[in-house]
Parts: C-alpha cells; sequence; structure tokens
C-alpha cells in the first residue's frame, strides 16, 4: 500500500474514510532576514509534501538536517499552520475546522520528542505528568486518571512504584518509554514520533522500536517515523519518505527504497549507512560540495551541485515528482 499521493487526483481526498491523516502539497515558508542589516528572504522549510496514512502503518521521513522533517510534524502536529497545502484528519479538512474540533484533532495527533528528559517536566512526578493530558482534555476523576497511569506504565514495561518518581530518577531509555506512554494517554490515532531513539544507545533503541511496534499494534496507531538512521528506519517502516531542502526526491514502500533506490541522494543515504548485514552494504557514493542553504537553494534541481550523475537540464529544471512503478521519483535521469 503507497502512501504516496497522486498528485494528479486529489478530488476525492475527503472520501477515503479508513485514513487517519493525509497531507497534500504541505507548504511551509518563513520570512526572515538575511544577516543584521540584510533584506528579508524567504526560507522555504518544506516545499510541497504529500502523503496518507491507515491505521497500523508506519511513513518514515529520512534525510540531512535542514531537509524539512521537523517542520512537517510541527506541521501535522498542528503547532504551526502551513503556508499552503491541505491536511486532511480523519477525513475532515484541519484548515476548514471550527475550535472544538481543531480541540479534537489534537487529542487525536500526538508527538513524542527526541530528547525525553528535555520533553518531560523535572519538577513533576512521572504519575502527574502522565495524568495532565487527562486533567486537562477529559472529566475523569482522580482514582480513574490514576488507574489510567498505572495501566500505562505498565503497559510500556515500567512499574507502579514509578508513578512517584522524578523524570531525573530514571535512564534514558526508561524516560523515553515514559513520553511514549504521556503520548498514549489520550489514545491518539496518530503519532508522531521525531527522532524518538536517537538519544539513546543502540542496545536500548532496539528495545524502544520493538516497543513502539507492539504498542502500534495493540492499539492500531499510524506513526508518522521520523529519522536520520536508515537502519532504524528500515526495522519500523511500511514507507519511505526521502527529502533533500524541503522538497520530497523519492517516496514509496520501503522495499523498493532500499532494495532499489532511483534518486541519486536516496542512494547516497543509503551508501552512508552501516549495516551490519554485508550484503545490505552499497557502494560508497561521495557527495560534492556542502548542502546549499535554504535562503539561497540553486536554480533547477535543489540536488544538482552535489550530483554525480547531474545533466545541463538539472541547473535550470526542477524535475516534478513523478511515479516511477510503486514510487514517486523527482529526477531528471529516471525519466529519461
Amino acid at each position: 500500500m503507497s502512501t504516496a499521493v497522486d498528485l494528479a487526483n486529489t478530488s476525492d481526498i475527503a472520501g477515503k474514510g479508513n485514513e487517519v491523516v493525509r497531507a497534500d502539497r504541505l507548504t511551509r515558508y518563513y520570512e526572515v532576514r538575511d544577516g543584521v542589516f540584510g533584506s528579508r528572504k524567504q526560507l522555504k522549510a518544506l516545499d510541497g509534501a504529500s502523503f496518507s496514512l491507515v491505521p497500523g502503518q508506519t511513513l518514515s521521513v529520512v534525510g540531512e538536517s535542514g531537509c524539512g522533517k521537523s517542520t512537517l510534524a510541527r506541521l501535522v502536529t498542528l503547532i504551526e499552520p502551513p503556508t499552503a497545502g491541505q491536511l486532511w484528519l480523519d477525513g475532515k479538512n484541519v484548515g476548514e475546522a471550527d475550535h472544538h474540533t481543531l480541540r479534537d484533532f489534537r487529542k487525536m495527533v500526538q508527538i513524542v520528542f527526541q530528547d525525553p528528559y528535555g520533553s518531560l517536566n523535572p519538577r513533576k512526578q512521572v504519575g502527574a505528568i502522565l495524568e495532565e493530558p487527562l486533567k486537562i482534555n477529559t472529566d475523569m476523576s482522580t482514582n480513574d486518571r490514576r488507574d489510567a497511569s498505572y495501566a500505562m506504565l505498565e503497559r510500556v514495561g515500567l512499574r507502579r512504584e514509578h508513578y512517584r518518581r522524578y523524570p531525573h530518577m530514571f535512564s534514558g531509555g526508561q524516560r523515553q518509554r515514559i513520553a511514549i506512554a504521556r503520548a498514549l494517554m489520550l489514545r491518539p490515532r496518530l503519532v508522531v514520533a521525531d527522532e524518538p531513539v536517537s538519544a539513546l544507545d543502540v542496545s536500548i533503541q532496539a528495545q524502544v522500536l520493538n516497543l513502539l511496534m507492539e504498542l502500534q499494534e495493540e492499539f492500531q496507531l499510524a506513526y508518522l517515523f521520523i529519522s536520520h538512521g536508515l537502519s532504524v528506519v528500515e526495522h519500523i517502516s511500511d514507507e519511505v519518505m526521502v527529502m533533500y531542502l524541503g522538497s520530497t526526491v523519492e517516496q514509496g514502500p520501503k522495499s523498493e527504497i532500499f532494495n532499489n533506490p532511483r534518486h541519486p541522494y536516496t542512494r547516497a543515504l543509503l551508501a552512508s549507512t552501516p549495516f551490519v548485514d554485508p550484503t545490505k552494504r552499497a557502494e560508497r557514493v561521495v557527495l560534492k560540495g556542502e548542502l546549499p542553504s535554504p535562503l539561497d537553494p540553486p536554480s533547477g534541481c535543489a540536488f544538482h551541485k552535489r550530483c554525480p550523475i547531474a545533466m545541463e537540464q538539472c541547473t535550470t529544471i526542477r524535475p516534478e515528482l513523478k511515479q516511477h512503478g510503486s514510487v514517486h521519483v523527482a529526477c531528471h535521469a529516471v525519466e529519461s
């Protein structure tokens, strides 16, 4: 099942009832000043991301720092509005939602941050942290909130006695379990996981990933999983979206992205990823230069100055994201 949106046909988007989320050309621009005395410029943090997710499905978003991954997370979790494009949650257009509907949407979508210690209030006990979403968004009694917190602590592999402890008393892996538990207290349908295991030791990463997959199966959660680590992405994903400088360059099923990458940037990412299995190690691809500034992106294909197979048209014509089999790729070399 492909998450890639048919860019030529979005008229029936709202009618796809089993979709938890659908994004159509989501865009986020910022007006920034180029230096203290410089002129104002437009920073295109996200430039047209499209995808959809159904219950039990995971879409992973990968790319270098500054590619737009975290901006996409902020739009999907309704922290920021898009500059352009549309977002549907549970078949309803977020842009047309009233105050009460937006409140329901925010309960439906939760986020797990990269740094579990920074995202947990150090002055509150774990029980208070877990109960806070219930206290704000429900009319549950004190006893019911406490019982729900106990149950969720046990579900994520912690114990009841942890209820009255503070975040600094836990290891990094345990703190991330607490963060996951807090995200699930309102029984969301979509969880945005923004680098949820990158701050953890490798052995703990596997435990947390397995927990996320178990919870996904139990609660039929949809995951938007953001990560730098492609070995992690391969473990948890159904679909993969590869981003470069705010734009999607390749998108499709995990097996196609890892076994038959089309875009040269995707191939470079895979070549730079260490895999234990020697059959998965790709031939090294050396990229020229550095990531361009999003304030002054190259003309044409944003990747052409670093691309080992760039052609003349790459310098002037921006490639569109087009379907090639089960994947969508934005590359002139693939089109030819």
